[in-house]
Parts: C-alpha cells; structure tokens; sequence
C-alpha cells in the first residue's frame, strides 16, 4: 500500500503537466524545432523517474517509443535518461553468480574481474575469462530486482484498471493493455536466456552483412538471471575521432546497420527496441557491435506487411493510401476525425516527399520523424494506433542518428529507399519458401474437397426454398435482465417514496400508540425503512451501473 499511494502520489504531481494526457491537434502538428515553455518539469519528470526505482526507469524507456502518450519536451528529456547506480559489493555478485550457475566461480571462470565494467539499476557486467583463455563479459542480475518489478508492476495495473474506467483518457489510451503488454516485454528481458537466443538469432540474420558484429553467448555459463558473452571492445558510435574517420570510412557500417535493421523488422518481423549509441561499438577490426538485445519485439506477418506499405506509400509520396494503411491498423474510437486525419497525414507525407532531409535545426524530416508524427495525429484525431507502428517510428529515428553520427555525409532517407525493394524481394523469397507452398497446397486441397458438397447443400436449400439468413443482434436474454434491471429499479424507488410519504403523513395523525423519540413508532420505522431503501438504491447506482463501452472499430482483418 505504502508502494502504490507513492505512485499515485507520482501521477498526481505530473497530472497537469501533459503527460499521459494525450495530445490535441494543434500539438500534435506543431513544428519540432519550436521552443515549449515547460518549466523545467520535463527534466524533473525523468529525475522522479529514476528515483522511483528500477521498473520506473524501464518505464521510462518505453514511454520513449510512446508519442501519442506523451508530449514532445517530455520524449527528449527521456531519451537522455540515465540508468547508472552504486555497483554492489563484489561478494554479493560472487554469490548471485555462484546460485545462478550452481557452481563456484572459481569453477566458471579462470579470472573473474571485480570491478564491473557497467552498472544499471537491474544488472550490472564483469569482465572474465574461460579456461581456454576466451574472453567474456558476464551480466548479473541484480538481486530482488525481479520480486521489486512485480510488486510494481502490480500496483501499476490496479491503478492503469482503474484510470481506464473512470476517465476518458484512459478508455482512449488503454493504460492497462499498454502495461500488460510492457509486463510481457520486461519479464522476457528479465530471462538472460532469452537475451542469449536473440543473440543466436540476430547473428545469423546479419550474416550476409559481415560489418556487423553481434557477440556470441556462452551457453553452458547462461542462465535465467546470468548472461555470459564474448566480450566486445571498441569506441562508442558518438566518440569517434576524426582522425578515426580519415583512417577508416563510417558510411559502410551506418548503410549496413540501417538495411540491417531494415531486414530485421521487414523480412524476419523483430524490432530491436533499444538501439541506442551505447549498445553499439566500433571495435578495433573496423565492424559495428551490436549487443543488449533484451527488449525485442516481434511484429506479426500482417501488421508487418501493413507497416511496409505504409513506409511504401510514405516513400513515394501517397499521403491517402498512408492514411488509409493508418486507419486499417489502428482501433477508430467514437470521436475519431476522419477528415481531419486524412487531411493533416496528407499534407505531412507531401512536405515529407518534396523535401529531400532538410535539416531543420537538430531535426531530420526523416523516414522515423514521419511515422512518430503519423502516431502523433491518429492520437489527436481519434484514432488509437497499435504499440508497432509508435516503436517502428522511433526505432528508424534512432538508428538515424546513429547512422548520421558515423557518416555525417550519409543520404540516409535514399538508403532506406533503395533497401526497400530488397526487403521486398527477400519477403517474396519467404513466401515461396517449401513450407509456406505446403501450407497453401493444404488449404487448397480442402478447399478443392471441401466445395461440391457445399455448393450441392446450398443448391438443395434453394430448390427446397428453406434458405435462411440469420442476422444477429442483442441476445433476448440480455435484453430481458436490462429490462427486468429497470423495472426492479423503478418499483423499488416507487415503494421507497411510498413509506416516505406514508411515515410523514402519520406524523401528523395523533394516535394513542406507542412512540419513539416523541413520534409515533410505525411513522418512524416506515420512513426509516424507506431511508435504507431509498440510499440502498443511490449507492447501488453509483457503484454498480456501468457506462456502455465507448464504440471502437477496428479496421479489416
């Protein structure tokens, strides 16, 4: 309890400063060079962030991918969030290690380095060696992360149910559905084997790019809450010299990360959801490191497939089919503006299409700008857009800048043209893989089976002219308990008024009867009674009758 009336206390004091609030049209079409008075809080925000412990800082993270939840000032301030604590005391690491492997450390490793070579507020990384002289880098949970994350998280829910019911933000942002679903991409985070099985999977994607370098789990030292790697080394993205830049061209490693990435989402549908500068090194060889792949998410085949028509239709300047693709994967709440929508997401993809990267101050009308500001508008027209369309958005943005920090000179948005019709043409190889044909075959061959026998029943309903057509509507089950509801709700109030009205009309009859505090003793229990009734029936209406559920429409299936 103590735990949660701090969150709330938290969520009160940014209540009126915008976040979590969603956004108007006019914010959400406002230019992203232009200043916003804020106060200070947006920084502040991030501090009480952070102070609140491990999840929230996870939290924030998210909220990074999430622009139709918060304000634009808010997105930078959490970009620049700082995830560094106090390392813990090595015998406590020693131990963790030891209880995770089931052996002494001494038995792991050769040498095992004391002093982290990183610290985060739910891990924090050794450097070690192996037997046969291999070096790695070993990730330790922290412990009683996982147990503070869940009992967060909890609270979090409760609150998130509660909000969604009672306030009209929350039926139109869903807080609950977006805190399910980050329970799910934490706790898979939280399970290093999962780390260490996308390790596995992201180097044999990249392997047609030999730039790019993704460190190899050590399986047998790999545990739920221990990670053991090779061990990379090399210069962050954002320090690099320039005299290291005379040395050995940058173009080469960003137009690989960006196609690589490019195939990760489009062709193999998993979106690396925090590739930022400092999971990615230059490493003496001259290649690009990639590693801290915990948050990794996976996008079906449709909504894959929507999403690369989307960034199609964008490329090439089609604002109405951009809106359209929009409308069909987002959810249409009862407000939702259509031509509001069509018309602001028409005139963004045309400013976009006729200007070629303009730099705009420290901005980029960019692929990953574009589809941030796409989610942006659907929030402020009505239209709430599922969690891969934001999280593809500022996946493009960052890997932007990564790739502008490498190459200064890079033509990024011709890069990502170009390397579209390749994730096309590799897409159309998967289709046609064997066991994608066999699985047409089968559904063709019932089909094939399937359809004389149809065609002849429906043939004989017609001849017989006992065709019908069921139309479904509201059950009469449902229709008869509202009614039977109100019916015992109107006899109810009409008994209540009765024994008011009667108690206060024998208030005035003077009988010789037995009295009660001056009053006769059947007017008094008769308006007492009604009393109970008629505040039974208040309280009953207040706590137990619903709102019917706002109209959402999805689009097509």
């Amino acid at each position: 309890m103590a735990r949660t009336a701090k969150i709330l206390q938290f969520l009160l004091k940014y209540r009126k400063a915008g976040v979590f609030n969603g956004l108007d049209l006019d914010a959400a079409t406002v230019e992203h060079d232009v200043a916003v008075p804020t106060d200070g809080k947006p920084e502040q925000f991030v501090t009480d962030l952070e102070a609140l412990g491990p999840t929230f800082v996870k939290i924030g993270q998210a909220l990074s991918t999430r622009p139709d939840m918060v304000p634009p000032e808010y997105l930078t301030a959490l970009e620049r969030m700082q995830d560094h604590v106090a390392p813990l005391d090595f015998p406590v690491i020693r131990q963790a290690v030891e209880d995770a492997l089931g052996m002494r450390l001494s038995q792991a490793y050769a040498s095992f380095d004391e002093t982290p070579l990183g610290c985060a507020s739910l891990a924090q990384v050794h450097r070690a060696t192996l037997r046969g002289g291999r070096e790695v880098a070993v990730k330790v949970q922290r412990p009683h992360a996982l147990e503070q994350i869940r009992a967060d998280l909890d609270a979090l829910a409760s609150i998130a149910g509660r909000v969604d019911h009672a306030t009209d933000i929350g039926r139109r942002l869903r807080f609950a559905d977006w805190i399910h679903e980050f329970r799910k991409t934490l706790m898979a985070e939280l399970d290093y084997r999962t780390e260490a099985e996308n390790l596995d999977r992201f180097a044999r994607h990249f392997e047609g790019y030999p730039q790019l370098l993704v460190p190899a789990p050590v399986w047998d030292l790999t545990r739920t809450r221990v990670l053991t790697m090779d061990l990379v080394t090399g210069t962050k993205v954002t320090e690099i010299s320039g005299v290291r830049r005379t040395e050995q061209p940058m173009g080469e490693l960003a137009e690989a990360l960006m196609r690589g990435y490019l195939d990760q989402t489009f062709v193999h549908g998993e979106i690396h959801a925090d590739p930022h500068p400092g999971n990615l090194l230059v490493t003496p060889d001259g290649r690009l490191a990639i590693f801290d792949l915990g948050m990794v998410a996976h996008v079906p085949p449709r909504q894959r497939d929507r999403l690369l028509k989307l960034l199609f239709a964008a490329v090439d300047g089609r604002g109405e089919e951009v809106a359209g693709e929009g409308i069909a994967m987002g959810t249409r709440l009862e407000d939702f503006d259509e031509e509001g929508y069509l018309r602001e997401v028409g005139q963004l993809v045309s400013r976009y299409a006729a200007h070629h990267a303009i730099r705009s101050g420290s901005q980029i009308l960019s692929e990953g700008r574009l589809v941030l500001d796409l989610t942006r508008i659907a929030t402020a027209c009505g239209l709430r857009t599922p969690p891969e369309l934001s999280l593809l958005g500022k996946t493009l943005l960052t890997l932007e800048s990564v790739c502008l920090a490498l190459d200064p000179a890079l033509d990024v948005k011709q890069v990502v043209e170009h390397h579209l019709e390749h994730v096309m043409r590799e897409r159309l190889k998967k289709s046609l893989s064997p066991t994608n044909l066999a699985g047409e075959l089968i559904e063709m061959q019932a089909l094939l089976r399937e359809a004389p026998r149809k065609v002849s029943d429906v043939l004989s309903l017609l001849a017989d002219n006992r065709m019908q057509v069921r139309v479904c509507g509201f059950e009469d089950s449902q229709i008869l308990e509202a009614l039977q509801k109100i019916a015992n709700r109107v006899a109810a109030g009409v008994v209540t008024a009765a024994l008011i009205i009667a108690s206060a009309m024998m208030m005035r009859v003077d009988t010789a009867g037995p009295t009660l505090l001056g009053y006769p003793a059947i007017a008094l229990v008769l308006f007492l009674v009604g009393a109970v009734l008629g505040i039974t029936i208040v309280v009953s209406a207040l706590l137990r009758d619903r709102r019917a559920k706002p109209h959402e429409e999805r689009g097509p299936r």
